[in-house]
């Protein structure tokens, strides 16, 4: 610039060609006479720093997003039965054919009993919540891995993921559900009022599974073991349970060590609810606070470990 001894010259940032706080003024010749230099405040910056401890639960964040929760749960559910010949009829057969199964082999060859009820829906009600636990936990625990590409180019709550996996497994337990209804009604089943515990016996058959789902997917991330190892155990946790066979059939002694299992007192609540006998509250209420203490351990976990998925995934 020109025009005289006090003639100034604007300083600005290259790649901002507007001044900003940071601007500096300076006179055109530092040799003439009156010049002066003003050096404006610089611009306030951020220092983002890694939180350290156990992070909190994001619920307020987790609630801002759910339109995206219930988007991944109906993409999960078209992705499931895409490019499948028989489709939703996989939710179909699936559980009719293990019921089918069980019941020739445990049901007559073996004369596993059933508790004075018919053997079939004495083990479809027990797969009922059974197939939808461990597809929640085996489709959650792989639900990272799966959105990688998702997880290291957005920000979101990651919490939302293997929730959503979570979510999806109950379209199948809907149709599930459906048919244990029409085989009740073809067997003589009558319903009475403690049909209505199926609704938080549900509920909590769903917490449990995001628990076990959401902390198996965090250690999937950092130990890819978990994807080998979690099938095993899956299918061991299957004879531990109640399924095929009912509580009474367990010694005495070991029965304690049942209920341990929190999907042992869920299983009998369906049971007890479906044939309309005495609920077992104790071990309802067992099963209720280890499936508490495990989702909330299980979140808590999660978002603590959240923090490297982006560099590890």
């Amino acid at each position: 610039m020109s025009g005289g001894p006090l003639d100034l010259e604007r300083v600005t940032d290259a790649s901002n060609p507007t001044p900003h706080n940071g601007a500096v003024e300076r006179a055109a010749d530092p040799h003439a006479a009156g010049a002066l230099a003003i050096e404006l405040p610089a611009e306030p910056f951020l220092i983002i720093e890694s939180a350290r401890g156990w992070p909190s639960l994001g619920l307020r964040d987790l609630w801002a997003h759910r339109d995206l929760f219930f988007f991944l749960v109906w993409r999960d559910v078209k992705v499931r039965y895409k490019q499948t010949a028989l489709g939703v009829a996989w939710a179909v057969l699936q559980p009719l054919l293990t019921m089918v199964i069980f019941t020739v082999i445990f049901g007559r060859l073996a004369g596993v009993p059933s508790d004075g009820e018919p053997y079939p829906i004495f083990v479809f009600a027990g797969l009922l919540p059974w197939n939808f636990f461990n597809q929640a936990v085996t489709t959650s625990s792989n639900s990272l891995l799966g959105n990688a590409t998702l997880i290291t180019k957005v920000y979101f709550p990651r919490l939302v993921i293997p929730g959503a996996a979570v979510g999806a497994g109950l379209v199948d337990f809907a149709i599930s559900a459906v048919i244990m209804f029409l085989m009740a009604f073809y067997y003589g089943v009558a319903f009475g009022a403690g049909i209505l515990m199926l609704v938080p016996l549900t509920l909590l058959t769903t917490l449990f599974a995001a628990g076990v789902g959401m902390w198996m997917s965090a250690l999937n991330v950092k130990y890819r073991d978990v994807r080998y190892a979690l099938p095993f155990l899956l299918q061991i946790w299957m004879y531990v349970t109640p399924i095929i066979y009912p509580v009474t059939f367990i010694p005495a002694r070991w029965r304690w060590l049942i209920a341990l299992n929190p999907l042992s007192g869920i299983i009998q609540g369906f049971r007890s609810a479906i044939f309309g006998r005495p609920f077992d509250w104790n071990g309802i209420a067992v099963s209720t606070a280890l499936t508490l203490g495990i989702l909330i351990y299980a979140a808590f976990t999660f978002r603590r470990m959240e923090r490297e998925f982006a560099d590890i995934i």
